[in-house]
């Protein structure tokens, strides 16, 4: 039985298969065989393209692999067990999925970026083949990114626990209305902000929406967490920087249709009186650094040269 394609008319790998799940995955049959999975942006062609050249690059190879869509959740993390590495096809939101995917798991994250900056993914889409090549030849290396855990406090008691890598937003949703946030470091009382938001971000998530607001950019490797107001009326504070053991802690005073939007992609309304506790996750999230790529600060010059001015 042949591989078959998720997407009909595109190149079909060939492999040996025992079964097939479901049509983005492909199941070998050589217990010993290496195991690699591949989450990719559906609505990107060079994403699309990327995917099919995995795949045809593994079966050339006789690696067992899998690959999905990066919003099926439920079917990434039925194919994550067993794998050696995760590859991201896309851009940051392509990657920030697939590391929520990871989050419980030591999965290495492998990012080849296809969008258009993008801080997280290290390789880009013409390096796709000797970045598998450089994987399955060990010339890696596994990063530990902190990670952030917040912790949703309903007004019914209830309780709503994520993981995120980048950040936590809690901002106004569609009306254009200002928001009154008490934000708490451990036990003391940092400031009320009447603003857009505030954004709560991890040293891996400093290159993004924190970035944007005025935040500063911290060293991934580093073990920080990152307080940043979005649109501050009248505050001093604009951006301060805490050690990862302590715990934030932002209450909505007021607001209506508060959100609270973790990596920018699972988003749940707030109520007034409602908090949003942020901590340093238990586990982190574990990147694959190929060798012999750039050092993170000279990424940095290189992406922000590809900001519009």
């Amino acid at each position: 039985m042949n591989a078959r394609s998720v997407r009909p008319g595109r190149h079909v790998a060939r492999a040996s298969l025992l079964s097939i799940r479901h049509p983005s995955v492909a199941v070998c049959d050589d217990a010993t065989m290496r195991r690699y999975g591949f989450v990719y942006n559906p609505t990107n062609d060079l994403a699309l393209e990327a995917w099919d050249e995995a795949a045809g690059w593994c079966a050339a190879r006789g690696i067992e692999y899998w690959g999905c869509a990066a919003e099926e959740r439920d079917k990434i993390a039925e194919a994550l067990p067993g794998s050696e590495v995760l590859f991201s096809l896309g851009g940051d939101g392509t990657f920030l999925r697939a590391a929520a995917a990871v989050a419980e798991q030591s999965v290495p994250l492998l990012g080849i970026n296809l969008g258009k900056i993008g801080f997280l993914a290290r390789s880009e889409s013409f390096q796709l083949s000797s970045a598998l090549e450089a994987f399955s030849e060990g010339r890696w290396n596994a990063q530990e990114r902190m990670a952030l855990r917040a912790s949703v406090q309903r007004a019914d008691g209830g309780e709503r626990v994520f993981t995120a890598l980048n950040d936590v937003v809690i901002a106004r949703g569609s009306l254009p209305r200002v928001v009154r946030l008490d934000v708490a470091i451990g036990e003391s009382h940092l400031a009320t902000y009447v603003a857009d938001g505030v954004v709560i971000s991890s040293p891996t998530g400093s290159t993004g929406y924190s970035f944007s607001a005025g935040g500063p950019i911290l060293d991934p490797l580093s073990r920080n967490i990152i307080v940043t107001p979005i649109a501050a009326y009248l505050a001093t504070l604009r951006s301060v920087v805490v050690a990862a053991d302590q715990v934030v802690t932002c209450t909505v005073v007021d607001g209506e249709e508060t959100v609270i939007s973790i990596d920018g992609w699972i988003d749940e309304r707030l109520a007034t009186g409602e908090r949003v506790r942020v901590s340093s996750a238990p586990l982190p999230i574990r990147f694959a650094e190929l060798h012999g790529l750039a050092p993170f600060w000279d990424l940095v010059r290189q992406k922000v040269d590809l900001l519009p001015r």
